[in-house]
């Protein structure tokens, strides 16, 4: 039979109750669930797509200013014209310089790309002579290599790092031809060259001079297709091949000398076939004191939107096929990096809470409601939680931390709509009426439909505009706001069609109701009490909000004594940190070796410590923060970079960030007996920046603001608290410079670019050929560069010889010694010198410490004596003054909480909005929204016991925490307006309301308590977990009291039959005015004028 219902919900439960596609519906939303969970790729963080452009300019030769005035600030101007451009930086240095350009967030790589592209190539013909564009790349998430492999060989001392590239080479073959991988690259050693160093004395002593030398080199070597020729009838092709297939063939090579005479190569040279001249190091060092053993590393990168941890586990499989015979038993692999594991172990975490926070809150249910309940309510998480992960699928998102964070914290959100739903059919079928069961059913859901809707509205309202937040910061959060408003629809949806046709089938409509409302306890009669006292006595009115101001106050109080601190983010517990070793200036290789070792050795003593990958002289494999920060292009001798791997989360009792603090000072001991700089590097939590703290120092004269960020460097080094400090400023880099004399040069035959030419090939070396070599998987290089002993002996240079007449290159060059100018850094076409610190102790929270420097910067004194213009939000309109700009994680820190501000402003009109459509007044919704701001008398105290920072993750839970709030406050309220409706006074109905409603308060407090409860010890959203738990708890309490008193004081006034000022309250235990007699279901009673038509039904909202 067709029921008349009137409402939407009503007809939904209509449709679905006897409904064959029901359970279908139910059955085919797990499998899609399921269907999503096998497929999502699985990430340990959300992708962030920041589109990043590198452009490399080159002009040999050209000094660092001129490269700066007359290259780079050109090719700035024209590239700043490119739309949605958020940031262009560019370094200058002498010959050449190197400009990144970072997209707005979100932006398609490949549309910046080409628009970057598009841009060059009208640049291009405008160039200086001899400046080019040496290389255009796009840098994004998918560059992060996922894999690390580190080959060493333990028990061979004789395989040296040239045998372990051969090794890591072939592996890099094979692993290239895996699907789903984009670049492989290999790290350390030196491929096979073939090293021809010159002897400058036998040279002179034969007579061969350098210019026939190289030119012999590289024409002796060549090979060419010479087209083909018909011959016997067929047409055949000809080779021209004059090819180089071993070291011995080039030995033996003639090259002309004086006199008509010609020597062999091996008689004027040292020919040798092996790896090159070392330019960087890898060594690696495994646990429990295992040994400092050279080492090569294989990096793996993913392709986009591939499965990080399927790629993973194919490559390590693919590695154990190999291995018998491709790395054989004396080559051992580590896996140094293994991030499909990481993202699996997260996800597989998570996953686990997410199933514990559902058997808990169903557990509550069960235990407050009753188990038949809690079964229809068990029904309900999993097919909600199925088709959000499914839509998760078309919307493109991973299966990281963050989206599944997003369900388990809507879990105790979302079964509020299925409770509401069981808790009305299940008074229904208390009622002693004519109606058959399925009337119960459709009228029950009907009869709460429309409060349920707004409240589902009202909290989706307060957690969407989350979605909105801009920067870097957006992207890692959106899925929050975006998968807790899909699941809210969901459960809105499945409490209207699922959970009446489950409730039919589960309840036992014969039964005695589990729910009936229990007698009064003496809770109940003491709230009674204090509640007729507030509304009958103004000066316990005042004492009740004066001690309500008190609580707000002393909250806000935790903030201002910094007992609660501020921060973007917390440190997250990872497996891994960087230990970053800048040497100084003209350090060799070898130099930084000896002190990256000892650093080691400190590393190693610390026992959760696994494992330790020094790379010198060449970056290591990089994190997303490392390819933000540009740490692979750390290709000097003077840096290095210690890898430092710990063991499992479960394994060792310390955070990855009480480890890196406390190996900290044992490193800057180290560094300070070398005269380094060293930083401890974590993996950041959220976006990554340049440092934690960044000050920009801008002005109009350059030297000026380098004198003046020495000086903030110096505050820096002198503040407690600031640690890991640097000034991007490479000073007093020893040089030697060979001039030509260009009239000499003349005199003797010679053209000055043949000496430049001779001087920069003999010392910086020059390729003359390739070995021809097919069985190698790296072209094998011929390169002609004297020995390291003759180049730091700059007296080679008079035994070698140029020209017909064979004059001493000496003779032709002088050699000038000074420091190389620093480099020349530019933010958004402004020249700026940035000084660089991080934050440990106790606030660590660049907020403070920001708040710290203020004032001795302020103290400074600029080159011109006019005190610095600091700034935190905006750079300077001008450089026209010196002006210091805070940047790093504060501005993201700054633009986060600025969003998020404007957000919950946003937040408060549209729920205001919705009520006051809802309840027809607009003083009314001022009094439901009462409980936002006194749920930060729990949210601050909570983080001040928990020992936890207030960050943006705890923003989320205040907001969203609005949302929830806001829907008990509907609960009293319309309780109160249904009472009236009823026939009750103002005073009874008020003090009614917070005894009756407050039970379904507690229980959707008690979900949001248990659903929170689960991610309380998660290091990033401990925030989030304890602003929801401490704000639920504290706004439910204190809206029992001050919700209703509020009402009260406000319509007071329409109240004519109000009893004098002072009567006294029903006496303790007296039972409420009894409401009419229950009516036919869906007839509701009839409402004064002056309030809303409500149900007679008690409405669970």
């Amino acid at each position: 039979m067709r029921l008349h219902t009137v409402g939407l919900a009503g007809r939904i439960a209509q449709a679905f109750l006897h409904s064959r596609l029901t359970p279908l519906t139910v059955l085919t939303s797990v499998l899609l669930g399921l269907l999503a969970l096998a497929t999502l790729p699985r990430e340990e963080e959300p992708q962030i797509q920041v589109p990043m452009v590198d452009v490399s300019l080159a002009w040999p030769g050209a000094p660092v200013m001129q490269v700066e005035r007359q290259l780079t600030s050109p090719v700035e101007r024209r590239l700043w014209e490119i739309p949605d451009l958020e940031y262009l930086y560019s370094t200058s240095s002498a010959d050449g310089a190197l400009l990144i350009l970072r997209f707005k967030v979100g932006m398609s790589p490949d549309v910046a790309l080409t628009r970057v592209r598009t841009r060059l190539d009208e640049v291009r013909p405008a160039l200086p002579g001899g400046a080019s564009i040496a290389a255009v790349a796009s840098r994004s998430i998918d560059d992060v290599p996922v894999l690390a492999l580190t080959l060493t060989a333990p028990g061979r001392p004789d395989m040296d790092h040239g045998d372990l590239r051969r090794v890591a080479s072939e592996l890099a073959t094979e692993l290239r031809k895996s699907e789903g991988v984009s670049r492989v690259r290999v790290l350390g050693g030196e491929p096979r060259t073939v090293r021809i160093e010159p002897d400058p004395g036998r040279m002179g002593a034969t007579g061969v001079t350098l210019d026939r030398l190289m030119g012999t080199l590289a024409d002796a070597g060549l090979s060419f297709p010479a087209g083909g020729a018909i011959q016997g009838g067929a047409l055949a092709e000809l080779r021209a091949e004059s090819p180089f297939a071993s070291a011995a063939e080039i030995e033996a090579l003639l090259v002309p000398a004086a006199a008509g005479r010609a020597v062999r190569l091996s008689e004027i040279a040292r020919v040798a076939d092996g790896p090159g001249e070392a330019r960087g190091y890898v060594f690696h060092r495994g646990p429990h004191g295992a040994a400092f053993e050279p080492a090569v590393t294989v990096e793996v990168a993913k392709r986009p939107g591939v499965n990080a941890t399927v790629l993973v586990e194919g490559l390590l499989a693919r590695v154990e096929e190999l291995r018998p015979a491709l790395l054989t038993r004396d080559v051992a692999v580590a896996v140094t990096r293994d991030y499909g594991a990481t993202a699996k172990h997260k996800s597989d975490d998570l996953m686990f809470h997410l199933l514990l926070a559902t058997l808990s809150v169903v557990a509550l249910i069960a235990f407050a409601l009753g188990r038949r309940e809690a079964v229809v309510v068990a029904v309900a998480i999993p097919v909600t939680l199925a088709l959000t992960l499914f839509v998760y699928r078309f919307l493109g998102y991973t299966l990281n931390r963050v989206t599944l964070f997003a369900l388990i914290f809507s879990i105790g959100i979302l079964v509020d709509d299925a409770i509401v739903v069981v808790e009305n059919i299940a008074r229904h079928f208390q009622m002693k009426d004519g109606r058959d069961t399925d009337r119960r059913v459709v009228e029950a859901v009907d009869e709460v439909g429309n409060p349920t809707v707004l409240a589902t509205v009202t909290v989706i309202a307060a957690i969407l505009p989350l979605a909105f937040v801009g920067g870097l910061m957006g992207p890692y959060m959106k899925p929050i706001p975006i998968g807790a408003s899909l699941a809210m629809l969901f459960s809105l949806g499945i409490a209207f069609a699922v959970s009446p046709w489950a409730a039919r089938r589960v309840l036992d409509p014969r039964a005695h109701a589990a729910h009936a409302e229990a007698r009064e306890t003496r809770l109940d009669r003491l709230y009674r009490a204090f509640m007729g006292r507030l509304l009958a006595d103004a000066k316990a009115r005042r004492l009740f909000f004066a001690a309500m101001l008190f609580l707000f106050a002393a909250a806000g109080s935790l903030l201002a004594f910094r007992i609660v601190t501020v921060k973007m983010l917390p440190f997250d517990n990872k497996s891994e940190f960087e230990v970053v070793l800048d040497m100084p200036p003209g350090t060799p290789l070898e130099g930084t070796l000896a002190v990256a070792r000892r650093m080691g050795d400190a590393l190693a003593a610390v026992p959760d410590v696994e494992s330790q990958t020094t790379y010198v002289g060449l970056g290591a494999p990089v994190t997303f923060n490392g390819l933000v920060r540009h740490y692979d292009f750390r290709t000097e001798p003077r840096f290095a970079t210690i890898q430092v791997g710990l063991a499992h989360a479960g394994h060792r009792k310390r955070q990855s960030h009480a480890i890196a603090r406390d190996v900290r000072p044992a490193l800057e001991r180290i560094a300070a007996q070398a005269g380094a700089r060293v930083k401890v590097v974590e993996v950041p939590p959220g976006p990554p920046v340049l440092s934690t703290l960044v000050a920009e120092v801008y002005g109009p004269d350059l030297e000026g603001q380098r004198a003046f960020a020495r000086d903030v460097w110096g505050v820096f080094k002198d503040t407690p608290g600031v640690v890991d400090t640097d000034l991007l400023l490479t000073e007093h880099a020893p040089r030697a410079r060979f001039t030509v004399d260009r009239d000499r040069a003349a005199l003797a035959g010679v053209r000055p670019g043949e000496a430049v030419s001779a001087a920069a090939g003999l010392y910086g070396g020059r390729t003359v050929g390739v070995l021809r070599a097919p069985e190698e998987a790296d072209p094998v290089a011929i390169e002609v560069r004297l020995s390291p002993a003759d180049r730091a002996d700059l007296s080679a240079l008079g035994a070698v010889r140029l020209g017909a007449g064979g004059t001493p290159l000496a003779e032709l060059v002088r050699v000038e010694r000074d420091s190389a100018p620093p480099e020349i850094h530019h933010k958004n076409l402004r020249r700026v010198v940035y000084v660089l610190g991080d934050v440990a102790g106790r606030a660590e929270s660049p907020v403070y410490a920001i708040a710290d420097l203020r004032p001795r910067i302020q103290a400074l004194t600029t080159p011109n004596g006019v005190p610095v213009h600091q700034l935190s939000t905006a750079l300077p309109r001008s450089d026209e003054r010196y002006s210091l700009k805070w940047d790093g994680e504060w501005h993201i820190t700054y633009e986060v909480f600025r969003d998020m501000g404007i957000d919950f402003a946003v937040v408060l009109v549209l729920i205001y909005v919705l009520t006051v459509g809802w309840f027809k007044s607009f003083v009314t919704p001022l009094v439901i929204m009462i409980p936002i701001p006194l749920s930060l008398v729990g949210i601050l105290p909570a983080h001040a016991a928990m020992g936890a920072f207030f960050t943006a993750t705890s923003m989320i839970g205040f907001i969203a925490g609005a949302g929830i709030t806001v829907r008990n406050s509907i609960i009293l309220v319309d309780f109160i307006e249904l009472r009236r409706a009823q026939g009750l006074p103002l005073r009874e109905a008020v003090i009614d309301a917070g005894a009756v409603r407050f039970r379904p308060m507690v229980l959707t407090a008690a979900a949001v308590v248990v659903g929170g409860g689960v991610i309380l010890f998660d290091p990033i959203f401990q925030g989030l977990a304890v602003a929801l738990i401490g704000g639920e708890v504290a706004a439910t309490v204190l809206s029992r009291v001050a919700v209703p008193v509020l009402y009260y004081l406000a319509r007071r006034h329409e109240e004519r039959d109000e009893p004098a000022a002072g009567a006294a309250a029903a006496p303790p235990g007296a039972a409420a005015p009894a409401p009419p007699a229950e009516t036919e279901p869906g007839a509701p009673a009839a409402a004064p004028p002056s309030a809303p038509t409500a149900p007679p039904a008690e409405v669970h909202a």
